[in-house]
């Protein structure tokens, strides 16, 4: 099986390995959500639905600095499929000493670490990203 979420992390660190402008990822409702909340938070430019039912995918418009420096630099997949991380409101810490970013799965839908304890709600952590 293999995890969308890793794959679609894994797919945008390739292609800015190789400073490509665009990739392409399998479309899902947790995939569109992340790249929602990494262009919300500036890490990558736009995106775009394309395709129709099975043929669906999701392009993502990179962004880079003005020396070509990835807006990614790293990320941390936490919970993996075969261990689910959780963490408590008050168990959510920083990424890089704010630097960063966590993505948290609450019952509330995937957000950041900085709204979900601002809504005071828990979850799993799903990846952490600067």
């Amino acid at each position: 099986m293999i995890d969308p979420i890793t794959d679609t992390l894994n797919r945008i660190k390739n292609a800015q390995a190789v400073s490509q402008q665009t990739v392409k990822i399998p479309f899902s409702k947790i995939n569109l959500k992340l790249i929602d909340i990494l262009k919300d938070k500036g890490f990558i430019l736009d995106f775009k639905k394309v395709g129709l039912k099975k043929d669906r995918t999701i392009r993502i418009n990179l962004k880079y600095d003005t020396n070509k420096k990835p807006a990614i630099s790293g990320f941390k997949r936490v919970s993996k499929p075969g261990q689910r991380i959780y963490k408590k409101v008050k168990e959510i810490g920083r990424v890089k000493g704010g630097m960063g970013m966590g993505i948290i799965s609450t019952s509330k839908g995937l957000m950041t670490d900085k709204e979900a304890r601002k809504e005071k709600i828990g979850g799993e952590v799903v990846c952490e990203i600067w």
